[in-house]
């Protein structure tokens, strides 16, 4: 039923809402019971000048009466049915539900949301606790502490005739094991707590990197200017990374300076709002390779006034040296994602422009258009096969192609529901979407 038809629904639900009878309401419009009772059955159109006595009369807004719930909240149930598609929905009757009982539709919607927030919620940590090397590194040091005190506690409890000096050895020994253990778990505590903080819960090099560049947006003014040199930029916010984690940061900004005398700011803008964000049309414009109007195009979508944009960068081994994720496209935190991103393909098919159009899995609603492209790093050698790097740009898809078939993609198998994936590597711990 059309959206625009259950005007009557509506007000039938704000009537019973309030309390009020449709004698009372009737009265109070200045029509008949039995003409109401028709309007609310959706069998009578209304508008105007009753429309708004009704309205009136519900202390609502007019609108609320004939648009209903808003676009948004239709789309949110929409979007919950998708992700069960196992059962027989009736999508549609979605806008008369919508109209007819709000509350109960926000209610289904909100719930949708925080299922989805407790799904990355879940693949965040499950990445971790998977692949993440220092959070093994973390819990073997717990284990080895626990041993430790538990074989010297063992001495002192099976022994009688152990010397006041070795006792006391022992029992600094406990309370120095003690004293780690309780920090390293406080530590631990405090990197799981972390896991939707971007800023936070940070050990690797890269990790630090991918932290300050997210704080920063991914796009540094200064270069953009060229009132700052990367070794200056990368002093001045990088204080409190580490060395390793700063020499990084440099060579970073170092590309970023690179690629912006290629491209310059203004030439970018304008460009980009000419021809949208393809890089493959892009890049002969600049006059540069795809994988520089990439990383381009990932700095200048957003003062473009486009929609946001990823870029995912990946050496020859296919980890990623490069993150600039969307909300609705996560990226693999520790090492290869999805084997199903163009990103991966792109290293088989070196110099070779990809395009796809792909989904999160679970997520019908939302399409993205996936450029990938691999080149030799460095110069070439002669007898020596190039080294590649693969670069993918990732844009929202526009509408019209909600019916193209799409490539599912996850994050990483291990969190991945899609059953029957060619790429799979291990089992998923989710099911049924979760």
């Amino acid at each position: 039923m059309a959206r625009d038809t259950l005007t009557g629904s509506r007000i039938r639900e704000r009537r019973i809402m309030g309390g009020l009878k449709q004698a009372d309401l009737a009265r109070r419009a200045g029509i008949s019971a039995s003409y109401l009772n028709l309007i609310e059955h959706n069998r009578r159109r209304i508008g105007g000048k009753l429309l708004l006595d009704i309205a009136e009369a519900l202390d609502v807004e007019p609108a609320m009466l004939a648009e209903g719930a808003e676009a948004t909240l239709i789309a949110g149930l929409r979007e919950a049915a998708s992700d069960l598609p196992q059962l027989d929905v009736e999508l549609d009757r979605i806008d008369e539900f919508a109209g007819r009982f709000p509350g109960w539709a926000e209610l289904l919607a909100e719930r949708h949301k925080r299922v989805m927030a407790l799904e990355r919620t879940v693949a965040a940590l499950t990445d971790r606790l998977t692949h993440d090397p220092h959070l093994a590194a973390r819990l073997h040091d717990m284990l080895t502490t626990v041993t430790a005190i538990r074989s010297t506690a063992s001495i002192l409890a099976d022994s009688d005739d152990i010397e006041p000096e070795w006792q006391a050895r022992f029992h600094r020994n406990i309370n120095e094991d003690s004293a780690r253990l309780a920090e390293t778990s406080q530590e631990l505590v405090r990197y799981l707590d972390a896991v939707d903080d971007r800023d936070a819960g940070t050990d690797s090099p890269q990790e630090e990197v991918d932290a300050l560049l997210a704080s920063h947006r991914f796009s540094f003014d200064e270069i953009e200017q060229g009132s700052a040199t990367p070794e200056d930029l990368a002093d001045r916010i990088g204080g409190e990374l580490s060395t390793v984690a700063r020499r990084l940061l440099r060579a970073m900004l170092e590309q970023s300076a690179a690629d912006t005398a290629a491209v310059p700011y203004e030439a970018g803008i304008a460009a980009l709002r000419s021809h949208g964000p393809d890089p493959f049309a892009l890049a002969p414009v600049w006059g540069c390779d795809p994988g520089l109007a990439m990383r381009r195009i990932a700095v200048l979508a957003d003062p473009a006034g486009l929609e946001p944009v990823g870029l995912a960068v990946c050496d020859a081994s296919g980890t990623l040296t490069y993150r600039q994720p969307l909300d609705s496209l996560p990226l693999a935190r520790f090492g290869a994602g999805c084997t199903m991103l163009p990103l991966y393909r792109a290293l088989s098919s070196p110099m070779l422009p990809i395009t796809t159009l792909v989904r999160p899995t679970g997520r019908i609603e939302e399409r993205f258009r996936a450029y990938a492209y691999a080149s030799p790093l460095g110069p070439l050698s002669a007898n020596m096969p190039p080294l590649l790097r693969a670069q993918m740009l990732i844009v929202p898809a526009p509408a019209a192609s909600s019916q193209d078939a799409a490539v599912e993609v996850g994050v990483s198998c291990r969190i991945c529901p899609r059953p029957g994936c060619p790429g799979r590597r291990e089992p998923s711990v989710l099911s049924r979407g979760l």
